[in-house]
């Protein structure tokens, strides 16, 4: 009865492993977007959305800066943030999809920035 039953076991085994549908491996394109927003006083600074596009080739789109000769803009901050969003859109109408950001800052008596990264990502065709 054992020997029937190890048998039994392996040739269920065997049709198990054989029966299974193979998993695609999906390939995987990356690009990244790197926004750099500046917190110097007085609007001195320069801020920055750069896009490394896939032939190598850098796109760079002025952003405005966090603080203007009063102090903070926040309509600054607003039309970075729509900026931002409009490149994401973007990025995801063209089948891009958004996997991970990162975010940094640096700061050094009165000069800033403040960094994030977009990792966006596409199955290779």
């Amino acid at each position: 009865m054992r020997p029937v039953l190890i048998l039994a076991f392996l040739f269920l085994s065997i049709v198990q492993a054989f029966a299974q549908n193979p998993v695609a491996i999906v390939r995987y394109e990356y690009m990244q977007v790197t926004t750099i927003e500046s917190l110097v006083g007085a609007g001195l600074g320069r801020s920055r959305m750069i896009t490394t596009g896939q032939d190598g080739k850098i796109q760079e789109i002025p952003l405005e800066n966090f603080f203007s000769v009063g102090g903070i803009n926040f309509e600054n901050i607003r039309n970075n943030d729509q900026a931002i969003t409009n490149k994401i859109n973007e990025l995801s109408n063209q089948g891009w999809e958004l996997t991970q950001t990162s975010t940094g800052a640096v700061a050094d008596q009165g000069r800033s920035i403040f960094i994030t990264r977009y990792l966006f990502r596409k199955p290779k065709q």
